[in-house]
């Protein structure tokens, strides 16, 4: 037996939908890639291997290397030229970035195992190294331009004092723009089982904070540098090559304009991906997961080579510079290595060297 009530209930529910004239789609529903979040870019285990490897070979080089240089220049008799102690200080840069490498090969293969206090000071010595090279590069190529092109000038100018005032300087200024690496830390992400070391930015200011840092590592660490390095260099060698002894004192520049191109070799390829970057970043430039993981590969594969350029000096050195060849031959003189009629050969086949100021 039915209830009455119930019936027509029903009955006045129906007609509803009558009236609205309701109709329904069954249609399957289908996903659009467009909107889908790309998938995590990931190392193959050979890739990490290797990359592993040519983190620790580079920290071989550098560290020896470095420390070469270091000596030879240093533990000169005579007062060191401001280019000279530029290049000193150009070595314990690279020293300072060799020294963050074996951290950063383990990252590489097992994840950071070192805890949040060492992703924080790693960072920061990183940091700390990339602005001091660059910088300390810039000062070299101000002072070949004062002491080339305006010599009057830089007779008058108390040189000796102003260079150990211009080395802290740029000390604190590479403190200071490496500060940000405080903000990095040990954490998983969320699709892997391994930690990472990286700065998190807070998400509702992720943005800003990101763009704001980039805009300060490419304009002060790449972009204004480079825009003062080579006017100087180029006024510098057009110069040389209307002097008398010019072609001399060209050819005893070649280690100095070498060191230059080594970093921009060595740096512009990561710049230009850090750009790549920031402009999906900021939607300035359409892509799809495709563009992204490009991009993915090119700023990993990019800041390997970026990396590369703290063992790059001390080969240039040896390789180029004459003068660093002659010292370093005294050096090893002095302590037994070499016999002396090697190192009088040696030194009166680099006399043509002595024309410039510096170790190079």
């Amino acid at each position: 037996m039915t209830d009455p009530n119930t019936s027509s209930f029903f009955g006045d529910f129906s007609s509803i939908y009558d009236e609205l004239n309701l109709t329904y789609n069954y249609t399957e529903f289908f996903l659009d890639p467009a909107t889908q979040p790309c998938n995590t870019y990931s190392l193959p285990n050979a890739v990490t291997l290797a990359v592993c490897v040519f983190y620790v070979s580079i920290f071989l080089l550098a560290i020896p290397g470095n420390l070469v240089v270091g000596l030879v220049i240093g533990l000169g008799k005579q007062a060191l030229t401001p280019s000279d102690l530029y290049l000193l200080h150009l070595a314990l840069a690279d020293l300072l970035l060799a020294v963050t490498l074996p951290f950063w090969a383990t990252s590489v293969t097992q994840g950071w195992v070192f805890g949040d206090a060492m992703c924080k000071m790693v960072t920061v010595l990183q940091e700390l190294s990339f602005y001091s090279s660059i910088l300390f590069l810039t000062c070299i190529s101000v002072d070949r331009y004062m002491v080339i092109v305006r010599a009057m000038e830089a007779r008058r100018a108390n040189r000796q004092v102003l260079s150990w005032a211009v080395c802290a300087g740029v000390w604190l200024v590479g403190g200071l723009l490496s500060l940000p690496g405080f903000y990095s830390s040990s954490f998983t992400p969320g699709n892997s089982t391994n930690v990472e070391c990286g700065v998190r930015y807070d998400p509702q200011s992720a943005d800003e904070w990101r763009l704001a840092t980039r805009i300060l590592r490419h304009a002060l660490g790449f972009v204004i540098p480079l825009a003062i390095m080579l006017p100087c260099y180029g006024v510098t060698i057009r110069r040389l090559l209307h002097v008398r002894g010019g072609f001399q004192r060209q050819r005893a520049m070649r280690v100095i304009v070498c060191v230059v191109a080594a970093f921009l070799l060595c740096w512009t390829p990561y710049h230009l991906a850090v750009m790549a970057d920031t402009f999906f970043r900021l939607k300035v430039v359409d892509y799809g997961c495709l563009e992204r993981t490009a991009v993915d590969q090119a700023m990993f594969a990019t800041q390997s080579l970026g990396l590369l350029h703290s063992c790059v000096n001390p080969v240039l050195y040896a390789f180029v510079g004459e003068k660093f060849r002659r010292k370093l031959l005294q050096k090893m003189r002095k302590m037994g290595i070499m016999d002396r009629a090697s190192v009088s050969r040696t030194s009166r086949s680099s006399v043509s060297s002595e024309i410039t100021s510096t170790v190079m």
